[in-house]
C-alpha cells in the first residue's frame, strides 16, 4: 500500500469505490483515511482520481489545481493539472530542469516567448497541443484583458514543481 497525503478529494477506484467515496465525501475515517488529514492508502493496483478543490499557488506565479502527481496519486513518471492565466496575466519566465512539458490549451489565447533571452514567440489558440522541451526557458502570456486562458498541463515530473527553475537563474 502507498500512503498519500493530500488536501485533494482521491478516490481509489476498486469494487468499494463507492463506499470509500461516501467515507470521503462524509469526513469519516475508513479504509486507510484518517479523518481531519486526508491519508489515504492506495495500492499500485488502484486507479486514483483526483478532484482539486481550490487553486493553489506555482513557483511560476499562476494558481494551479494539482491533478496527478506522486504526491496526490502515487505516480512514478508524470505529473498533470490543470492552470489558470488571469487575464492580461504572465507566467514568471522560468525552466523545468530535466523534464518535458505538453500542453492542451483549452481556453483562450497565449502568447508565450522562449529560448534564449526569451527571444522567440508563439502564439496558441484554445485547441492547441505544446510541447516544450526540457530546459528550454519560456514565459506564457495571456492575451485577453476579460477572460482566463485555461490549460492542461502534463510533465515528465512526478513532482511538478519540484523542477521549476526561475529564468533567468539568479547570480
Amino acid at each position: 500500500m502507498l500512503k498519500l497525503q493530500t488536501s485533494l478529494c482521491v478516490i481509489a477506484h476498486s469494487s468499494a469505490a463507492a463506499v470509500f467515496f461516501g467515507v470521503l465525501t462524509m469526513g469519516l475515517a475508513s479504509h486507510g483515511e484518517e479523518a481531519g488529514s486526508r491519508h489515504i492508502e492506495v495500492s499500485s493496483q488502484d486507479i486514483v482520481t483526483v478532484r482539486p478543490d481550490a487553486a493553489e499557488g506555482s513557483k511560476q506565479g499562476l494558481p494551479i489545481f494539482p491533478g496527478i502527481s506522486e504526491k496526490t496519486a502515487g505516480s512514478k513518471g508524470i505529473s498533470m493539472l490543470r492552470v489558470v492565466i488571469p487575464p492580461g496575466a504572465a507566467a514568471k519566465a522560468h525552466i523545468h530542469k530535466g523534464y518535458e512539458t505538453a500542453v492542451y490549451l483549452v481556453q483562450g489565447r497565449v502568447e508565450t516567448r522562449y529560448g534564449p533571452g526569451l527571444s522567440k514567440s508563439v502564439i496558441n489558440t484554445a485547441g492547441d497541443f505544446i510541447f516544450i522541451p526540457a530546459e528550454v526557458p519560456h514565459q506564457p502570456r495571456n492575451l485577453s484583458d476579460s477572460e482566463p486562458a485555461i490549460a492542461i498541463v502534463a510533465r515528465t515530473d512526478p513532482n511538478e514543481q519540484e523542477g521549476v527553475v526561475a529564468y533567468p537563474p539568479a547570480q
